[in-house]
């Protein structure tokens, strides 16, 4: 069947412009496969990343119609009965099939689908992703671990490293101080190995701020992307939670925003917002900067009628109580098996 691909190109530091190519192919073709030949036998100047051919080396991870994947594990046949399940889409999707190409986002672009990945390193870098055995006196042997210790990392020990989850970072996007999910999947498979010596000074470093598990949106498309199944966003997750089991609610703003929000909500069914403010921004009463800070916000507030007055709680606020305490019971559980 004949596939259309238009392929979003891009010189370093110009604008970029859609180029489009007809490929003959077979839903079983790859998207690597189909830049195989336009490269090979249509356009000899076209740029793109690969090498494995085999899910293995994470080089060939490109945009394809909108989500960052690699380009040799999708197909042609399974992109195109993907993109007919789109609503908005499915007036594009005919007897000749279209599937648009660009380069991974958040890192700027040096030749077509080729992108300069130095922030991406860089930020890998930055939390110290091997292990730390400085304080432990050289051994006459290696350092051993049970099968129950290695298997703790497994699923992080999977990142091949191809950036997808980096490129749909959306806090990465605004807040170019976050690290990103790659980075602190890395991260967690540092703290959860039995070997290393560091991870006091490794969680003080990921509790810093927003560049650090705390810049984290949540927004999961990290986890909806990752071609190995790694759950960067489950990974940050249980670096926060192993920073709340060390820390008291008063030690940073992070920390306080994630415990009253808990403990409001199962107070209460929903936020106090008057409640949630003192506590966090106030730190309860203790933080007179913090306070003052909210002043010009809470008289905004009065002046327009939006101030609560009083609080009333939700009809399901015992609901409410038992799913969290359960959840918590679980994790708990969780944690000491």
């Amino acid at each position: 069947m004949e596939v259309i691909f238009k392929v979003i190109r891009q010189q370093q530091n110009s604008s970029p412009v859609v180029q489009t190519y007809i490929v003959e192919a077979q839903p079983g073709n790859t998207i690597l496969d189909c830049l195989n030949h336009i490269k090979w036998e249509q356009d000899g100047t076209l740029a793109f990343r690969k090498n494995c051919r085999n899910t293995i080396c994470g080089s060939c991870a490109v945009r394809i119609n909108g989500r960052s994947a690699l380009a040799c594990k999708e197909n042609v046949g399974s992109e195109l009965a993907r993109l007919q399940q789109i609503p908005s889409s499915q007036s594009k999707v005919n007897a000749i099939g279209e599937i648009t190409i660009a380069p991974l986002g958040n890192m700027p672009v040096i030749k077509d689908l080729v992108v300069d990945m130095s922030s991406f390193w860089n930020n890998l870098e930055a939390v110290a992703p091997y292990v730390s055995t400085a304080a432990r006196q050289v051994p006459e042997r290696e350092f051993l671990q049970t099968p129950e210790e290695r298997s703790r990392l497994d699923q992080t020990g999977n990142c091949i490293m191809c950036g997808a989850c980096y490129s749909e970072c959306n806090a990465r996007e605004v807040n170019p101080d976050f690290v990103g999910p790659h980075a602190l999947a890395k991260a967690y498979r540092m703290v959860a190995d039995s070997r290393d010596s560091d991870t006091e000074n490794r969680l003080a470093s990921y509790n810093e701020g927003t560049k650090g598990v705390w810049g984290c949106t949540r927004c999961l498309y990290c986890d909806s992307v990752c071609p190995m199944e790694v759950a960067p966003l489950e990974q940050i997750t249980k670096i926060k939670q192993e920073i709340l089991s060390e820390k008291q609610a008063s030690d940073s703003r992070s920390i306080r925003h994630r415990k009253v929000l808990v403990d409001l909500v199962k107070q209460g069914g929903w936020i106090d917002e008057r409640q949630f403010g003192l506590q966090v921004v106030g730190n309860y009463f203790r933080d007179l900067k913090g306070l003052l800070s909210l002043a010009p916000l809470g008289l905004r507030m009065l002046c327009r009628g939006k101030f609560p007055l009083s609080f009333e709680p939700s009809q399901g606020t015992q609901q409410v109580r038992s799913l969290s305490e359960s959840v918590q019971q679980e994790e708990g559980v969780g944690s000491s098996e």
